[in-house]
């Protein structure tokens, strides 16, 4: 298979499944979002990090290291995007998270998943582990003039059933502990649709959200898209990575920003129309952009 013809069936079941969702949604039809997210976040979500994390074989060290590359990723985009949106005049609250937070779940764990196999899933998780708590704490704080201390965040976001899960799976790893047959097909069978039914939900939301101001959300999706490929790559060589933990590391690096960051500035009154349009349109352009980035991974 060449190369044009292996990235098209990576790319295609997210691209398939997210425009279903969307068509779904502006033909009027009922897609309840919110029982689904919450479906996800409490049950699919968690049995897919146990189910994963403790069949891949991945070494505890791997995991470790890129943990540690996904803050590193976080703390340089952070550095980059402040920088950016001081010299543009525009408000940090507003446009920092997006280019802090990019779409690690929905978009990334699939990707990575067809990308790399089970290995590339199980460092995925890694990631999207790191992202939705550093989200709902230091993402919370910048949103929220008023947010209450960071440890307060901490607390209910350590809280939360995913990251149980994540910690549970690490504990399985570091002891070598593999779960009863029963469990794990349970678990295994749960986890299951929680790939499939984010893709659809990311789909149904964008059908929701409108841009607003075309020339930042442009330039924010640039930002977004091709500083979070260049941090992904700097990040990498610097800590020596290769082979799926170097393309994973890039890949959700790369990934559009998250619809969360919509939902909190919604949740905070931190103009959310302009985040949805710097959601909509790294997403839209991270379409085009993505062939290229996953060819680059699969040639390296």
């Amino acid at each position: 298979m060449d190369v044009g013809a292996l990235v098209l069936t990576i790319i295609a079941p997210v691209f398939i499944l997210a425009s279903v969702g969307f068509c779904w949604a502006r033909l009027g039809n009922d897609y309840p979002s919110e029982f689904l997210s919450k479906l996800v976040m409490n049950v699919g979500a968690p049995c897919l990090f146990l189910s994963t994390m403790t069949s891949s074989g991945i070494q505890l060290q791997v995991l470790g290291e890129v943990v540690v590359a996904a803050v590193l990723v976080l703390a340089l985009m952070g550095v980059i995007g402040w920088i950016l949106i001081s010299r543009l005049g525009l408000k940090t609250t507003v446009y920092l998270p997006p280019l802090l937070f990019p779409n690690n779940g929905n978009m990334g764990l699939s990707l990575c998943l067809y990308t790399f196999g089970e290995e590339g899933l199980a460092l995925a998780l890694g990631i999207f582990m790191v992202m939705a708590v550093m989200q709902f704490t230091v993402g919370v704080m910048i949103a929220d003039e008023n947010a209450p201390s960071p440890l307060n965040g901490l607390i209910n976001a350590l809280g939360q059933p995913v990251v149980l899960a994540s910690f549970a799976s690490v504990a399985c790893i570091a002891l070598d502990y593999q779960l009863p047959e029963w469990l794990f097909r349970s678990v295994s069978l749960m986890g299951q649709f929680t790939i499939p039914i984010m893709l659809l939900t990311l789909g149904v939301s964008l059908s929701h959200l409108s841009v607003k101001n075309m020339r930042s959300a442009v330039l924010l999706s640039l930002m977004r898209l091709g500083g979070g490929f260049m941090a992904g790559v700097a990040v990498a060589e610097l800590l020596g990575f290769e082979g799926a933990a170097r393309g994973v590391v890039i890949l959700q690096s790369t990934m559009p920003a998250a619809v969360f960051n919509y939902l909190i500035a919604v949740r905070y009154k931190g103009s959310p129309s302009e985040v949805a349009g710097v959601v909509v349109t790294s997403t839209v352009m991270s379409f085009a952009t993505l062939p290229f980035v996953i060819a680059y991974l699969i040639n390296y």
